[in-house]
């Protein structure tokens, strides 16, 4: 087994395991951490491929774009965690539901 066989198969893991996560809670800071295990099995299957032959160097391009994507999920992160604490401020929940559901 390869290394870009088991970065990849980690990267899709966690892609599947963050859209679980993203579909079933309901409280907006576990869905905030669930994108952010997508990005990351995003990131690791970007980074695994970007070997593509045993002993050969690795493509700049790829790695490029998973530190721009880095930067790109913190900044999103950051604006999604501002935007629940104002819905926070605002209603006093942190959950997605009906007005009348309680957690």
């Amino acid at each position: 087994m390869t290394s870009v066989l088991v970065f990849a198969l980690a990267g899709v893991g966690l892609i599947v395991l963050g859209f679980y996560a993203l579909l079933v809670q309901r409280h907006l800071l576990r869905k905030v951490l669930a994108f952010n295990v997508i990005s990351s099995g995003i990131f690791l299957l970007l980074a695994g491929l970007a070997r593509r032959a045993p002993g050969a160097e690795p493509d700049p391009v790829p790695q490029a774009m998973v530190l721009t994507g880095i930067v790109v999920a913190v900044a999103a992160t950051a604006l999604a965690l501002a935007m629940i604490q104002a819905l926070r401020a605002a209603t006093g929940r942190t959950w997605l539901g009906d007005d009348g559901d309680e957690e």
